[in-house]
This record gives structure tokens, C-alpha cells and sequence, in this order.
């Protein structure tokens, strides 16, 4: 129990800016475990984009305003830390073939014109997207997209460098268990209220393919996964599923 517990406080301290008591001890099973609660732990993220969406609709909030508050109060709630990884992740794969330099432009922190053209447009994705959702599939977009961290975590996905987030959680989630998430989270979404019962399976598999590609480039040009890498697989996850679900 003390092990599920840890790997709690690591998904809640890490993925949003909920003051939780720091873990016990941080190992590979705990960050496996965070991974797999990631989606429980973006719970009050996910309710947070709702609520925006319910309430610029109550007060007949024009549509882009509302969807760009809504995505901003995820972005609150979770540092920018999936945008700040969409961004590096950008400017590393733009930079250089050469994979050290690659990784070091990643490694600086600051945002190059390519992160910023790509933060800019997968942004206006988003919010062009939800333009058109409804509160709850608001909600369950900033889910599917926590969702994919299992994924990009599972055994056999290795990581880019040896120390870092990236490190921690590489490989750290059995493939058994990252593929029942995705079930789990393609059965669930045929209860979305008010949509069709194929539309939340579809933003499901769109969001997973999206991911899955990405991970298949970083893999190829960087050897693995960054933290930065895990963050841009979440908001293009999002993007998809707000398309499927627009």
C-alpha cells in the first residue's frame, strides 16, 4: 500500500500544482505506478477544464474565449509542463541530426522558433477544437491524454539519456498493463453523454496513434524518451481527442 501511495503523491506532485506530501521513496515501481495513476491524478485538471467550458457557456462567453481559458487553466494547473515539453521536444527534433546536440538544445530550457511555431499550432488545434466540446468532453480529452503516459512509458520504450525523468519512468510500466489502460480508457468513452458511442473510442485510438508516432520519431532521432518527450505526447494526444470529439 505504501508503494501505491507514493507512486499517488509522485503523479499529483508532478503532473499538477496539487500540494501533496513528497514520496517516501522514489524508485522504478514508484514511478511506474505514477504513470499508471496519471489520469486519476489529472482528475481535478479534467474537472477544471469542464467547469471553464460550463460556465463560458452559462454566461455566452464567445467559444474561443472560453476554450482558450479552459486550456489555460489546465496549463495552470499543471505548471506548463506539458507545453514546455511540447516546445523543447520541437526545437530538439528541428535542431541537428546529431542526437548529443539534439538533446542539449532540448536540455536549455529556452524556446526556439520551432518550439514556438509548434506550441502556437497544436494550441490552435486545441482550441479550435473546442470551439465546438461540450463541458464534458472537455473533461475527458484532458484524460485521454494523460492516459497515453502509460504508453510512452512501457517496458521496451527506452529512455534518451541516463539521468532525468525520462530515466525514471522509461520502461517502467508493464506492456500488459499500459495496454489495459487503453482499453479501459476506449470502453469507458462509450459513455460519454450526448455523443454517438463510437466518437470517445476513436478519440482514443487517434490519441494513442498520434502519440505512438511521435514516440516512434523520438526514438529514432533522440534513442528514447525525455521527460520533455513524455509532455509533448500528452498535448498532441489532447489535440486529437478534441478533434474526434468536436
Amino acid at each position: 500500500m505504501s508503494r501505491w501511495a507514493d507512486s499517488a503523491r509522485l503523479a499529483a506532485g508532478t503532473l499538477t500544482t496539487i500540494p501533496v506530501p513528497a514520496p517516501r521513496v522514489i524508485d522504478r515501481r514508484v514511478a511506474g505506478g505514477a504513470m499508471m495513476l496519471a489520469p486519476l491524478a489529472a482528475l481535478p485538471l479534467a474537472a477544471a477544464a469542464g467547469l471553464v467550458v460550463a460556465g463560458g457557456n452559462a454566461l455566452d462567453i464567445p467559444k474561443i474565449a472560453t476554450a482558450a481559458l479552459a486550456l489555460g487553466a489546465v496549463a495552470l494547473g499543471s505548471r506548463g509542463l506539458h507545453l514546455d515539453g511540447l516546445a523543447d521536444t520541437a526545437d530538439g527534433l528541428g535542431a541537428s541530426y546529431d542526437r548529443a546536440k539534439a538533446l542539449d538544445v532540448m536540455r536549455r530550457g529556452d524556446s526556439g522558433p520551432t518550439g514556438v511555431a509548434t506550441l502556437v499550432f497544436v494550441l490552435l488545434v486545441q482550441v479550435g477544437a473546442l470551439t465546438a466540446a461540450q463541458p464534458v468532453t472537455a473533461a475527458v480529452a484532458v484524460l485521454i491524454g494523460r492516459c497515453t503516459l502509460s504508453m510512452s512509458c512501457a517496458r521496451g520504450v527506452p529512455s534518451a539519456r541516463p539521468e532525468g525523468l525520462g530515466a525514471t519512468v522509461a520502461g517502467s510500466v508493464p506492456r500488459t498493463v499500459a495496454v489495459g489502460i487503453a482499453v479501459a480508457a476506449a470502453g469507458l468513452a462509450t459513455l460519454i453523454p450526448g455523443m454517438a458511442w463510437w466518437r470517445g473510442p476513436l478519440a482514443v485510438v487517434l490519441a494513442y496513434a498520434v502519440t505512438a508516432a511521435l514516440l516512434a520519431r523520438c526514438t529514432r532521432r533522440l534513442g528514447g524518451v525525455t521527460g520533455d518527450v513524455l509532455g509533448a505526447g500528452v498535448e498532441v494526444a489532447v489535440a486529437a481527442s478534441l478533434l474526434a470529439l468536436a
